[in-house]
This record gives structure tokens, C-alpha cells and sequence, in this order.
């Protein structure tokens, strides 16, 4: 497993590049405006980690910005903690053989979400291609929130 991003919500793109840029010293990498989803996701390196982040999309702070206002409460401008693994299949099957339960199971062989024991979320990517979708994945219902 590999760490990726940590995705937190912000509430003005200026000021938060201002913040996390102009102050703190990251760079913007890449960004992502998402018409059909009313979101911008914007991916923020720091200065040691420009180079893997360019070439491995990692480690990051990934900016989401929603077109539609909404206040976040309960901590959800934190969103998650996101890790690639080799196996997506395999490693949710380790973390329910452990007592985890998976929130969203990944019914595309692609992603998945769990949640800490505090309740943060964290996604789990599959590396490169979606695996093929199978069972029981493919047909287990979302539990929880996440």
C-alpha cells in the first residue's frame, strides 16, 4: 500500500491557494474542474515531494472546491485519507476478515472506503487497471456513511 492524498473541503479557492501557496510554500500540480459534478479538485505538493508528486500523483493535499455552497459541520471539510494498493479485492477481504466494514465496497474494481475507528474516512484505490468486477463486491450495498 502506498499513501496518496489527504482531501480536505475549502470554501474559496483564492484564499485557500493563498494559504497553502503563497504561506506555506506548496505547489499546485494539477486541476481538475468538473462540470458535470459542480466540483474543482486541485492537487498541492510540497517542496520536497514536487518530483514524486508529478511523477506518482503522491503525496499530495487534494483542494476540493464545490460550486454549490454548503457549510461543513462535524468535520466534513476533512474528507479522507487516500492509499493505492496492488489488490483492492484482496486487502478489503483482509480488513473484513479483521472485523472492518467496508462503508463502499469497490463494485467496480476500482475504489473503496473505509472508516477509522475515530470515523475518518479512507479510501482504497486500486493500482492501475480496474480489477474485473466480482463477487461478492459487485453486488454488496454501501453501509454506513463514508
Amino acid at each position: 500500500m502506498r499513501y496518496l492524498h489527504t482531501m480536505i473541503r475549502i470554501s474559496d479557492i483564492d484564499e485557500s491557494l493563498d494559504f497553502f501557496c503563497n504561506k506555506l510554500g506548496m505547489s499546485e500540480i494539477r486541476r481538475v474542474d468538473n462540470d458535470s459534478g459542480r466540483f474543482t479538485l486541485i492537487f498541492l505538493a510540497a517542496t520536497d515531494d514536487i518530483e514524486s508528486a508529478k511523477a506518482n500523483q503522491a503525496p499530495m493535499i487534494e483542494l476540493t472546491y464545490n460550486w454549490d455552497k454548503e457549510t461543513y459541520d462535524g468535520g466534513r471539510n476533512f474528507g479522507h485519507l487516500a492509499f493505492v494498493t496492488d489488490d483492492i479485492y484482496a486487502l478489503c477481504q483482509k480488513l473484513m476478515d479483521k472485523g472492518v466494514m467496508i462503508n463502499r465496497p469497490p463494485r467496480d474494481g476500482h475504489m473503496a472506503f473505509v472508516r477509522s475507528p475515530d470515523g475518518i474516512s479512507i479510501e482504497l484505490l486500486q493500482k492501475g487497471d480496474n480489477l474485473p468486477k466480482a463477487e461478492p463486491w459487485a453486488s454488496m450495498k454501501n453501509q454506513g456513511s463514508w
